[in-house]
């Protein structure tokens, strides 16, 4: 659909509309990928330094993952709207009849599941690009560190963002166990990085005063 190719003006046009896409878990992607170049940009801005030189290596390698990162999250954006429109088009089918109403629902079950398996990728990305801007924020040049940690910032809320994403949906579904499995797995994921987020901000927070 190209919405992450637009333009920055106007990509946030086209959310601020009535259309059903991009939403939330289009925009979480984009922030996520945002954030996880700010902290490839401290990357960048350490290789290179004769004072970093013993980390170099270590400091490839991360930009790496993140150059990676960055690309499927942009991809994320794609296959956020992708995958919901199946699901904008099963809440405007016809439910007058109990036939048509049973067909609704089998949709509307198999809609839900695929609109959540992109805010669930979103996610785990978030969980990984936190890891690795934790480490760029600690190794990486100190000339950078509020970098890392505004995207370590993106990356919370681009994650939290996501999770809503995943609720809103399996609160509908009528598979519960199917449900429950995947608010599991949000939960324990928001159990622990906003908690691993926070305390490398504050960290970092405290260098800078």
């Amino acid at each position: 659909m190209g919405f992450s190719s637009l333009q920055c003006d106007e990509f946030v046009e086209i959310l601020a509309s009535k259309s059903a896409v991009p939403g939330g878990g289009g925009a979480s992607a984009l922030v996520a990928a945002i954030g996880t170049a700010l902290g490839n940009m401290v990357g960048s801005l350490t290789v290179g330094k004769k004072k970093y030189i013993d980390i170099e290596e270590e400091m490839l390698a991360l930009k790496a993952r993140c150059d990676i990162m960055q690309n499927e999250l942009l991809n994320l954006v794609e296959r956020d709207a992708e995958f919901f429109e199946p699901l904008s088009k099963a809440y405007g089918m016809p439910k007058d009849t109990e036939e048509q109403k049973a067909e609704k629902e089998r949709v509307m079950e198999n809609a839900l599941k695929v609109a959540c398996s992109v805010p669930m990728e979103i996610m785990a990305a978030c969980c990984e690009a936190i890891d690795i801007i934790a480490d760029f924020a600690g190794k990486g040049s100190s000339l950078a560190v509020s970098d890392a940690g505004v995207g370590i910032e993106f990356c919370k809320a681009a994650l939290k963002g996501a999770s809503l994403n995943v609720y809103i949906n399996t609160k509908a579904m009528k598979d519960r166990e199917y449900a429950e499995a995947l608010n599991a797995k949000c939960d324990a994921m928001l159990d622990y990085y906003p908690k691993k987020a926070e305390k490398i901000y504050n960290s970092i927070l405290n260098r800078l005063k």
